[in-house]
């Protein structure tokens, strides 16, 4: 029979599970602003740097240029944000209604932190985020030639 533990020491198994039981409780935390998590970073993102195009959105929330330009078609559909050219660029900019929701979107940001930290502790919740971000920015360099690959196996 298999069990649970049959895949615990698998990578991919454990942080797709993990990320599933933070998904559901980011959902809680995030019902109050009406966005989903998501959405709410990419709001907060622009809110923070009004006038940042989508291609920055998507290196800071480490995700692809398309799915950032899907998220942002809701935000602007939805009233939340709006795109600006300057010259070739286009720019993303929050309206006023992003901008009244900030602050919603920020507590619910810190509620989530302190929901999983009664859980799991302050220490032990920073010190896997940190482990999980440096791991997350290592594979996505990943090694760049043979050479490199060769020099890691040893």
């Amino acid at each position: 029979m298999v069990g649970r533990e049959s895949y615990c020491r698998c990578m991919y198994y454990s942080a797709n599970a993990l990320a599933r039981n933070m998904t559901r409780m980011a959902e809680k935390e995030f019902e109050r602003t009406g966005l989903a998590p998501s959405l709410g970073f990419v709001v907060m993102t622009v809110n923070k740097k009004p006038g940042i195009a989508a291609g920055d959105i998507a290196h800071i929330m480490q995700l692809q240029a398309s799915t950032v330009t899907r998220l942002v078609d809701k935000l602007v559909k939805s009233g939340y944000l709006k795109r600006k050219t300057a010259g070739k660029f286009v720019l993303v900019v929050p309206t006023p209604k992003a901008t009244r929701l900030n602050e919603r979107l920020v507590v619910a940001w810190q509620e989530l932190f302190k929901r999983y930290t009664a859980i799991l502790g302050e220490e032990p919740s920073n010190d896997l985020t940190a482990a999980m971000y440096e791991a997350s920015c290592r594979l996505e360099s990943g090694p760049k030639t043979k050479r490199d690959i060769s020099q890691r196996s040893r």
